[in-house]
């Protein structure tokens, strides 16, 4: 394998000349700079100079591998460079999890925003579930996860996160045009209580916020169609086929499903970013945190 600091002899050998002059430049002994280039004839396996008196010429071998050498010396500099702007925290990827309605409301508008301010930062981003991004997180997987609070989510106190609230939304109530509360400004979940519903899929954190507040308003919902695609449940509902609870902001637009607000206590979907201790003080994790956290306060 050829070491690059003996190209970089060679290198100045072709521009000065001499072994002397060579050897004052890169601020060696002579014996030191003809030690270098015997060791590098011996790597290549072929003769690189004709020793001419005092001076020494390059063989037809050593001009090859001349043309070579700028090449392989500039790349080495700019991955020099690449490593310290890396280790300083100017350049790097940062990995991201979320669900897709943070995805489009959140780290979409992020990324726009770090671009500009952050071009050495790599975004790199993954569609999943509050809950399982946690688990990605936690496995090393990623360097942030947008997660919802539920009932299945570490603790405050767990040491194995740093969490950083973002934005809170209220559910509102998904309706079929012809449903009999339409007529109602703000309903009454117990007015539901007689519908079909349109549900998340199980292990989904917002399944688990709108049936705990269903119990709490006295009944269990008769779920009848599953979808984590709010999309879906909209269309589902505004065909009829049944009622649902949708977080205010990832409710479509439009839709033909009638939306109605929910009195107090409103069920509530809190979003919050986690990271791992070890990479809470990173600089592009911070910067990234940083937007995320601007841009959730205008939502």
């Amino acid at each position: 394998m050829i070491e690059v600091r003996r190209l970089r002899v060679l290198r100045a050998l072709a521009d000065h000349g001499t072994v002397t002059a060579a050897a004052e430049v890169l601020h060696l002994t002579p014996s030191a700079v003809s030690q270098q280039l015997a060791a590098l004839e011996s790597e290549v396996g072929q003769e690189l100079l004709e020793r001419r008196g005092r001076r020494v010429a390059i063989t037809s071998a050593g001009r090859l591998l001349l043309a070579h050498t700028d090449t392989i010396l500039t790349e080495v500099e700019r991955a020099e460079e690449a490593m310290r702007l890396h280790a300083n925290g100017s350049t790097g990827e940062v990995r991201i999890t979320a669900f897709a309605t943070a995805i489009s409301l959140l780290v979409a508008p992020a990324l726009a925003r770090l671009r500009e301010t952050n071009p050495g930062l790599a975004l790199v981003i993954r569609d999943a579930e509050g809950h399982q991004g946690i688990t990605q997180l936690l496995d090393g997987d990623v360097d942030i996860a947008i997660a919802v609070e539920h009932r299945g989510s570490p603790r405050p106190d767990d040491q194995r996160l740093v969490r950083i609230p973002l934005y809170a939304e209220p559910f509102v109530a998904v309706l079929p045009p012809s449903h009999p509360a339409a007529a109602h400004e703000a309903i009454e979940l117990a007015m539901l209580a007689g519908d079909d519903w349109v549900m998340t899929a199980p292990g989904n954190p917002i399944r688990d916020v709108v049936v705990l507040a269903c119990e709490q308003a006295g009944f269990q919902p008769r779920i009848v169609h599953q979808s984590d695609d709010f999309r879906a449940v909209a269309a589902l509902v505004a065909a009829g086929g049944g009622v649902s609870l949708v977080p205010r902001l990832a409710v479509p637009a439009p839709t033909l499903a009638l939306i109605r607000p929910l009195p107090d206590p409103v069920p509530t979907r809190r979003v919050y970013a986690a990271v791992r201790p070890g990479r809470a003080d990173h600089p592009l994790v911070t910067a990234t945190l940083d937007v995320l956290t601007e841009v959730a306060e205008k939502l």
